[in-house]
């Protein structure tokens, strides 16, 4: 049995490995920059007729639906502003560099022009047999799109939106409910001592009253929780930025040359060239924006309009503000302050004799953790040097502090290398990674700020990330099972909430897994579907400027 799971969690990772490789990314660039051609650099008419939607200046608030454009744009942004704003764009500086954001931000634009043009073909497929409570999404465009294209697809379309709806619950509940609870679970615990169990009793409860209410309550919580919290964070950002201007020159002029050329190593960053600049550039592009997976249209399906594309052109604005704006703070904020470099302020002295640990592996003697006047590591504490192996590839160290009779000593993990590495320096850099970085980068500008922000930032980004997930995952359930089943799957969402901060998500970690598996296989879908069915959306899209142009649309 256990056989068969290591077989199918090595195929799963095969496909995610496939799925987000460069050829798959820049083919998402590609139709990024087709569709910025057809719409005539549309993402402008998002910043400008976009915005004007949203704040009421144009009355399309007629026909079938539920939610207004701003509610709209609120709840698709709360599944998108989340963890991977605060972990997530530090894990792309962490292995490609400051050259990633660069083709985070190339992304971003690209994105725009795809989320306006798939949000706009489930305004035109969307499902309003019930007026109040329509149903969208990359299903509905599979199975009412692709017959208006041929009646053979009738069949085919039925079966498409049902696996896309498979690959969208697996991602609700694998991904999202799991990882989002645990993050904010594993956080307090850590900063505030909080039991685990308390966050997810907490988390289930504020989900599950929030999502009882439908759609119309996910987009009101949304419609305050996300520009509160998104305007929160970006302010705290800006008060960092602005302590470090004198920096901000020479992280921009690093962005740009990093994304064109190798960035050589220095500090903890082992160093990379254009290539994976690139690849963590995209992936956090399309993990954050969520453009060409076909999620966001769901949320945007169940707003009360007559003008399918004016919604297209409202979520023209999302990864503006997703990836453009709060992830850049993010990035500029861990560069500026100097935090991605980890340096611990401490020096091995002397350094510890390598010793052979296997075939292959090598580590070093336990050694006295050092410390220094303003500087101490604790027990727990995780830290690594950077190590040349025989290869002349940089490679880290790990090790963990831990107490010993004469004092707090570093029990050193091992690295494979054919003979016994070379240390670069003496140097010891703290294992800081994902939030806890970009909290120690708050933290280093102003005491406290991290702490406290953070950790604020990532329980309320979380739970407007699981809410509006949890109502994705239903509209599939109802895809495939009808409304009879919206109940349990609920129950079964907050369930799975709860068993991930009660510890089962530590037997649990492949799930991240499933759920990128999840997220490639709607891509896979929503993208082709979204190209082969641009047309119609084209020529809504120029219809409605048309009318915008001729002063006929009120």
């Amino acid at each position: 049995m256990q056989d068969s799971l290591d077989w199918l969690l090595a195929l799963i990772n095969g496909v995610n490995a496939a799925v987000f490789s460069a050829p798959v990314l820049i083919a998402l660039l590609a139709v990024g920059a087709l569709f910025t051609l057809w719409t005539r650099a549309g993402q402008l008419k998002a910043l400008t007729h976009g915005a004007a939607l949203i704040t009421g200046r144009y009355d399309t608030g007629k026909g079938s639906g539920a939610i207004s454009h701003f509610q709209a744009v609120s709840a698709a942004l709360s599944a998108t502003i989340g963890l991977g704003n605060i972990a997530g764009v530090a894990l792309a500086l962490e292995f490609g560099g400051p050259g990633a954001i660069f083709w985070m931000w190339v992304v971003g634009l690209a994105g725009m022009a795809i989320k306006m043009v798939e949000v706009t073909l489930t305004m035109l497929y969307r499902n309003t047999d019930d007026p109040d409570n329509p149903h969208g999404g990359a299903m509905w465009v599979a199975r009412r799109g692709l017959p208006a294209l041929s009646p053979r697809l009738t069949r085919p379309g039925a079966w498409i939106g049902g696996l896309f709806c498979v690959a969208l619950i697996t991602n609700a509940l694998a991904a999202n409910a799991v990882f989002q609870s645990w993050s904010v679970a594993d956080t307090t615990r850590s900063y505030f001592g909080v039991p685990p169990l308390v966050t997810g009793g907490i988390l289930a409860a504020v989900v599950g009253l929030v999502t009882l209410g439908g759609v119309k309550r996910v987009g009101a919580v949304a419609g305050w929780l996300v520009p509160g919290m998104a305007v929160l964070y970006v302010l705290a950002g800006l008060v960092v930025l602005t302590l470090q201007a004198d920096t901000l020159p020479g992280v921009i002029a690093s962005i740009f040359r990093g994304a064109f050329s190798h960035t050589d190593a220095t500090g903890a960053f082992l160093g990379g060239g254009m290539a994976m600049a690139f690849i963590w550039g995209l992936k956090r592009a399309l993990f954050s924006s969520e453009a060409g997976l076909g999620t966001a249209p769901i949320a945007h399906a169940a707003v009360k309009t007559s003008e399918p594309v004016s919604e297209g052109i409202v979520a023209g604005l999302e990864p503006f503000v997703d990836t453009l704006v709060v992830c850049t703070i993010t990035a500029l904020v861990i560069l500026s302050t100097g935090i991605w470099q980890r340096d611990a302020g401490l020096q091995l002295d002397p350094a510890p004799a390598w010793k052979s640990t296997g075939d292959n592996t090598w580590s070093l003697a336990n050694s006295p953790a050092p410390a220094a006047d303003d500087v101490t590591l604790a027990a727990g504490d995780r830290i690594f040097v950077v190590a040349i192996g025989d290869n002349g590839e940089r490679q880290r160290l790990f090790g963990e502090i831990r107490n010993a009779d004469g004092g707090p000593v570093i029990n050193w993990q091992s690295l494979t290398a054919d003979s016994p590495p070379q240390l670069v320096d003496n140097g010891l850099y703290r294992d800081f990674t994902g939030a806890t970085l970009t909290a120690r980068a708050f933290d280093s500008a102003v005491p406290g700020l991290g702490q406290w922000l953070i950790t604020l930032a990532i329980w309320l980004f979380a739970v407007s990330t699981m809410i509006t997930w949890s109502y994705y995952g239903e509209q599939g359930v109802v895809y495939l099972f009808g409304d009879s089943w919206v109940a349990p799957y609920r129950l079964g969402f907050c369930t799975v909430i709860w068993l991930a901060c009660a510890g089962w998500v530590e037997g649990a970690r492949d799930l991240d897994a499933v759920g990128v598996f999840g997220v490639a296989l709607m891509l896979c879908i929503n993208l082709p579907l979204t190209l082969l069915l641009a047309p119609r959306a084209i020529a809504a899209y120029r219809d409605y400027l048309a009318r915008l142009r001729s002063g006929t649309l009120r």
